[in-house]
């Protein structure tokens, strides 16, 4: 067979394999990149004016990002923060005008990244620093990277003479990250216990006194820093009832067998150190008084019990 291309004479061709100019811009528009409120684009910087500078985004016609959206730090220029020839990415904050023009953001795009990054920071429960700017009655206004937060009374190591705060910086954990509605609320109280709570760890022997007495465990205060001997720990044999064994203020020795930094919880265990079902409840002196001696056959059991587990 010839390879040569077959030509459709003049007179066959039909008006719909006519291709006008009309036809090709339409398809030419189609082909371009329709831009969304909210979407994250690349942009390239070429141009300066007084009001801001204007950015190829590769579509019909250039981006332009209003000087008050560009995050200018104090004393820095336009050229300084956004240099003609630079690339980077921005934030549509308004779709395209009669011109196809959209309008771009640079501040707004960092703020959604922060509160991004909080929720990251909240779930890992990590402390971060904040700078205190204001005061009223229910607690501290901070703020984080140019983002407003709260700080109740509450959660404050320094509840009273709250204005002695204002300037200060304060180590906090993320209580409440609510980017929609603005919310942003920290606790001063919390990363002091989490940075507690690190300096123990799971299997060592700790000394402390009852500071409360439940039906369902025994509230030790290690040197400022809240543990929880629950009911099932204390020993191997039932207890019928926590009251007529212990009293608040009494020392006890037990064993660390869980952190929850995030949670601010120590959970401890007197039963790890027992020879025999009972022996906490029956010889709790004698058990006490030999615990560092039986801290590594504890550590073993302990060990041994986390391997078991699923």
């Amino acid at each position: 067979m010839s390879s040569e291309v077959r030509k459709k004479h003049p007179d066959s061709i039909n008006s719909s394999d006519i291709f006008s100019t009309e036809d090709f811009a339409k398809a030419l528009e189609q082909q371009d990149c329709s831009f969304q409120v909210g979407q994250v684009v690349n942009g390239k910087v070429f141009e300066h004016d007084n009001n801001g500078a204007y950015v190829d985004i590769g579509g019909k016609a250039s981006a332009f990002i209003p000087i008050q959206e560009t995050m200018l730090r104090t004393g820095a220029t336009l050229e300084d923060t956004l240099p003609l020839g630079s690339e980077r990415q921005f934030l549509i904050i308004r779709g395209e005008d009669a011109e196809g023009q959209v309008m771009l953001s640079i501040r707004r795009l960092e703020l959604q990244k922060l509160w991004e990054e909080l929720a990251v920071i909240q779930g890992n429960g990590k402390s971060l620093d904040v700078r205190v700017t204001g005061v009223n009655k229910g607690g501290v206004n901070v703020d984080f990277q140019g983002l407003r937060g709260f700080i109740p009374r509450s959660h404050l190591l320094q509840k009273e003479n709250l204005d002695s705060l204002k300037g200060l910086l304060l180590t906090v954990n993320v209580l409440e990250t609510n980017s929609k509605a603005n919310k942003l609320v920290f606790s001063q109280r919390q990363a002091s216990q989490s940075a507690r709570i690190r300096q123990f760890e799971v299997g060592q022997l700790v000394e402390g006194q009852v500071s409360d007495v439940k039906s369902f465990g025994l509230f030790v205060d290690l040197g400022g820093v809240t543990s929880l001997l629950h009911i099932h720990q204390i020993s191997k044999k039932y207890i019928n009832s926590l009251p007529s064994l212990f009293q608040t203020g009494q020392t006890i020795k037990a064993i660390i067998i869980e952190l929850d930094e995030l949670k601010g919880r120590i959970s401890l265990s007197t039963k790890i150190l027992e020879n025999y079902p009972g022996e906490a409840l029956e010889k709790m002196d004698g058990l006490m008084a030999d615990a560092e001696a039986r801290l590594e056959k504890a550590i073993q059991k302990l060990t041994q019990s986390s391997k078991e587990e699923p």
